[in-house]
């Protein structure tokens, strides 16, 4: 055999984002759980929360915006070579999430990929092999690969639950991408830590135990870690002038908006350490810490500028859907792809930071390329997702409460989903419709919005 052509620019060709018609507000938590005005808006940084009944889980909503990403882009099914999900959500020990989505690809079984799990770090990792797929499978037989990034994150009554969410991503991944992923400069930061997991003994249980202090500690150390690895692997391959500037936007895991904000001030600090450079004339030779409060609350303050043009911009889906696990990373490039700052002329440079407890990390950059022909179709699925936000329903505390009651009781049967009181779903949603007595579920799709487990045409 010859050699084959060696394809360019894999990435992001084409994206969608599910997340629930449901949501609560933040301030509504807030009176409910008796806590001061402001700790959940202000202090994280959150103003809603999407959430599932238990008519939707893990494989719904995986299929739901599969579905989506093949129809809204017309993608033949028989195009895709590989199909890789990110998720930390089970309902089975052992049989993956990617078996199931196959139901969506009949007459192609020649498929490669399965899930990818740790914590919210499996997103980042499915997307960066399904990067590596495309580059070395795609000249064999011109097959792409798709990547499915979803998760239901909910936490137990107490200080943790208002930091849950819910959603789900869709990725093409091909050559000549609107968005391609610069792969071979992905930096890594890898280490054993205990700030957040699902111990085997709880499989019955949805929520996760979680050290929030060594959690943040984690993140924030990660961080600093992962953009230090980065930029040593761009001055070793002679990129030297790169810096926080050369990037347009900056991207963040968001556990919430304001673990974000720190996220930010630790990079933007490193970047000028690693440089030698001073920050409104703060000397980066006394070093400042991260676990340190006023060091920290300093670095936010010098980063202030930063996080107004390059990342605040782009929460909003972090701020009204909440924490996704595998997603929130990712949403911030929807967003960003629906403002006016990726309308200027030439390409624009974006940088990713990924993290999952326990922990796994990684730093690496993206381009989104002006002249693709498929850049005004992702701008339009994103600006019609930020519109979709507008036609959720509001749920009472009361409402969001008993919701997960109910999910928790279906947890521990087989029973027929118990759709509570209210709850809805947007048209052309996958739901969960039966579970026999060994718990193999079916799955339905509704042709209009359903509301109290009854169509109502919207």
């Amino acid at each position: 055999m010859g050699p084959l052509t060696p394809v360019t620019d894999v990435g992001i060709g084409a994206m969608e984002l599910y997340f629930p018609q449901n949501y609560i507000d933040q301030a509504d938590l807030e009176k409910y759980n008796k806590v001061s005005s402001g700790k959940y808006t202000i202090g994280l940084g959150q103003q809603q929360m999407g959430f599932c009944a238990d008519n939707e889980d893990i494989v719904s909503i995986s299929m739901t915006v599969t579905r989506n990403l093949l129809e809204t882009y017309e993608i033949l099914t028989d195009s895709i070579g590989c199909l890789v999900v990110g998720t930390e959500t089970l309902i089975d020990k052992s049989k993956s999430v990617k078996t199931a989505l196959m139901d969506l690809f009949p007459g192609n079984s020649d498929i490669e990929g399965v899930d990818i799990k740790n914590a919210c770090f499996g997103g980042a990792q499915a997307l960066l092999h399904a990067i590596d797929w495309v580059t070395v499978n795609h000249q064999m037989d011109n097959k792409n690969a798709i990547v499915v990034i979803a998760d239901i994150a909910i936490y137990e009554d107490g200080p943790a639950r208002c930091t849950g969410g819910a959603g789900a991503i869709a990725f093409l991944i091909c050559p000549d991408a609107a968005i391609p992923i610069d792969r071979q400069f992905a930096a890594c930061h890898m280490k054993n830590t205990w700030d957040f997991f699902k111990p085997i003994s709880s499989t019955s249980s949805e929520y996760p135990v979680v050290d929030g202090s060594l959690s943040l500690a984690s993140y924030l150390e990660a961080v600093r870690m992962t953009y230090t690895h980065f930029m040593e692997k761009l001055v070793r391959h002679g990129n030297k002038d790169v810096s926080i500037e050369s990037f347009d936007a900056l991207f963040f895991h968001s556990p919430f908006t304001k673990m974000v904000q720190k996220g930010l001030a630790v990079m933007h600090y490193t970047d000028a350490v690693l440089r030698g450079e001073k920050l409104n004339g703060v000397d980066t030779e006394t070093k400042l810490d991260e676990n340190d409060r006023a060091s920290l609350a300093k670095m936010i303050e010098l980063s202030t500028l930063v996080w107004k043009n390059k990342t605040d911009p782009y929460l909003i889906f972090n701020r009204r859907i909440g924490n996704m696990y595998t997603p929130s990373l990712f949403a911030q490039l929807l967003a960003y792809l629906a403002s006016d700052n990726c309308t200027t002329e030439g390409d624009k440079n974006v940088l990713f930071f990924a993290y999952g407890s326990g922990l796994a990390s990684a730093v690496f950059p993206g381009r989104v390329r002006r002249s693709s022909s498929n850049l005004e179709k992702l701008r339009e699925v994103a600006l019609s997702a930020i519109k979709r936000l507008d036609q959720r329903h509001r749920f009472t505390a009361e409402e969001f409460t008993e919701t997960l009651k109910l999910r928790e009781t279906f947890l521990h049967s087989n029973e027929f989903p118990r759709i509570p009181n209210g709850t809805v779903l947007f048209p052309n949603t996958f739901c969960l419709t039966s579970m026999d007595e060994l718990y193999r579920r079916k799955y339905a799709i509704t042709e209009c919005e359903v509301v109290n487990g009854n169509g109502v045409h919207s």
